[in-house]
């Protein structure tokens, strides 16, 4: 093969136009997770989103968030939703099951609907740590999710398959 191979990388853009972001964010630890939120809504706002562009549904804790992330997915409002939580390691093996099972969770949502969801589901051994990661030292895992879920449903968008030539150019998921 004498020819040099051209191979340039599928990647998304940090714009915020024409899409529409869900956020599920838990109520359990809301101190944290309000700091996630605001941190997320700062990175959708400063790439261009605006809040008919954005829809947040509280959950009661980290356990809900993948359930509702897949029915937000399947409604076709979303093109990418960030889930937002956070899971505090106690005196017990509870941290490990609801820790696992949202990670799981959320995985399978993304992967039965085809939209990619920013996991911000906080996982610490301490809440210093949570604090730290919420806005202080490890800067705002929020945010850093604000930017994954743009840069995602820009990617998803990149990635749909062709439209057949008898049916609309979206994806039966994405249909409104």
């Amino acid at each position: 093969m004498t020819g040099k191979l051209n191979l340039t990388p599928a990647h998304g853009k940090l714009s915020a136009a024409g899409f529409h972001f869900g956020i599920v964010v838990s109520r359990f630890n809301s101190f944290i997770t309000d700091r996630l939120l605001a941190a997320a809504l700062d990175a959708l706002s400063r790439a261009g989103a605006e809040k008919k562009q954005i829809e947040i549904v509280r959950v009661p804790g980290s356990f809900e968030i993948p359930i509702v992330a897949r029915k937000l997915a399947v409604t076709g409002r979303c093109d990418s939703i960030i889930c937002n939580g956070c899971v505090l390691r106690g005196e017990t093996a509870h941290f490990e099951y609801i820790s696992t099972e949202v990670a799981r969770g959320i995985q399978l949502a993304q992967l039965d609907t085809g939209v990619p969801m920013a996991f911000c589901v906080l996982t610490c051994d301490t809440l210093e740590q949570a604090i730290d990661r919420a806005g202080l030292k490890g800067g705002n895992k929020g945010f850093e999710a604000g930017l994954t879920a743009i840069e995602m449903a820009d990617l998803s968008r990149k990635l749909r398959p062709a439209a057949k030539s008898n049916s609309k150019s979206k994806p039966a998921s994405r249909r409104r």
